[in-house]
């Protein structure tokens, strides 16, 4: 069994002798931020001069300071810029104030799994992953709940890395609903193929495939959204409570005989041996050398996809039909967003 801390298992005194600067400000930045803060942790908020997010964490009361002014102030530096970011962030901000003592975090360990950061020895180098969004990392903590971590220690020069990542974790409230220990390549390695075989790239694909076999067949567009998008949600909170069990237990019989004997059909030896292939070029890291390859081209290929996919007939659709359902709160992106 993995090994999951609590509340118990973590001393907030550590954290809170030290000086914490979160660089970035966006999900996951603003969450750790006030989190911390919350917690009683001395926190200040790293952000380059034009950064829009200056005002928001001016707003909300928190110290803001450039980059390598925070860096060379903290104790503990938890880099949360995009992945693509973080390498220059570090060569040119952070890495000139690092040094014996102090600790460089992580929320995931993408560069440092493959090797675009390269911290010096004598620093602590620990990750803690919330495994949700940071808005729902902030509003658990706010309800007196968290949000579930990973915890890993790359490096522990000063034999009291993983004490101080608990700490950090409890600031947080991830010790609240537990962290489970793993290390910096299976927390990449997996959190990327959920994202591309699940959570993002397989569910997105499943949904539109299933829109347009409906609307290729003469049905109507928007009761094929409601049937593969709208009622996705429900499901998956079903599952969310209490696993696949709960959900075929919810659903009417005839829901669940069509699970049975359908989704082996979906989900097949083709759809595993790709996800296979997937998860054999994250683990060789030829996705993320594809992926860093892109940004430093501009992103072309990137952007092509956002706009093409935010054309879809699906999309067009579902955005009308929210208009009519204010209860859900609907977000409207666009270009630019």
């Amino acid at each position: 069994m993995a090994k999951i801390y609590y509340d118990a298992d973590a001393d907030l005194k550590l954290i809170r002798a030290k000086k914490v600067g979160i660089i970035g400000y966006g999900s996951q930045g603003h969450a750790h931020a006030l989190n911390l803060r919350g917690s009683g942790v001395d926190v200040q908020v790293g952000l380059p001069a034009a950064s829009k997010s200056r005002a928001k964490a001016l707003a909300v009361g928190l110290t803001v300071d450039g980059v390598a002014e925070v860096a060379a102030w903290a104790d503990v530096i938890m880099l949360l810029a995009p992945d693509t970011s973080q390498p220059a962030i570090y060569v040119e901000q952070i890495a000139p104030h690092l040094g014996k003592g102090k600790t460089l975090m992580f929320a995931h360990g993408f560069n440092i799994r493959f090797n675009t950061i390269a911290p010096p020895a004598d620093v602590d180098v620990s990750l803690i992953a919330p495994k949700g969004p940071g808005h729902r990392v902030r509003e658990t903590f706010e309800a007196g709940a968290g949000v579930p971590a990973l915890l890993a220690v790359h490096h522990d020069a000063s034999g009291s890395a993983r004490a101080l990542a608990l700490s950090y974790a409890r600031a947080l409230g991830a010790t609240r609903a537990g962290v489970l220990e793993t290390t910096f390549a299976e927390e990449t390695e997996t959190d990327l193929f959920g994202e591309q075989a699940v959570l993002c790239g397989g569910v997105s694909a499943m949904v539109k495939a299933a829109f347009t076999t409906l609307t290729d067949a003469g049905y109507q567009p928007e009761v094929a959204y409601f049937e593969c998008m709208h009622e996705l949600k429900l499901i998956v909170d079903l599952m969310y409570r209490g696993g696949l069990n709960y959900m075929r237990y919810s659903v009417s019989d005839t829901a669940e005989y069509g699970d049975y004997v359908s989704g082996p059909r979906v989900i097949n030896q083709d759809t595993r041996a790709e996800m296979g292939k997937i998860l054999a070029e994250i683990r060789s890291g030829e996705f993320a050398r594809k992926w860093i390859a892109e940004n430093q081209a501009g992103r072309p290929a990137f952007e092509a996809a956002r706009h093409k996919e935010r054309e879809q007939p699906i999309e067009l659709v579902g955005a009308q039909l929210r208009k009519m359902m204010p209860f859900l709160d609907p977000v409207t992106i666009k270009p630019g967003d």
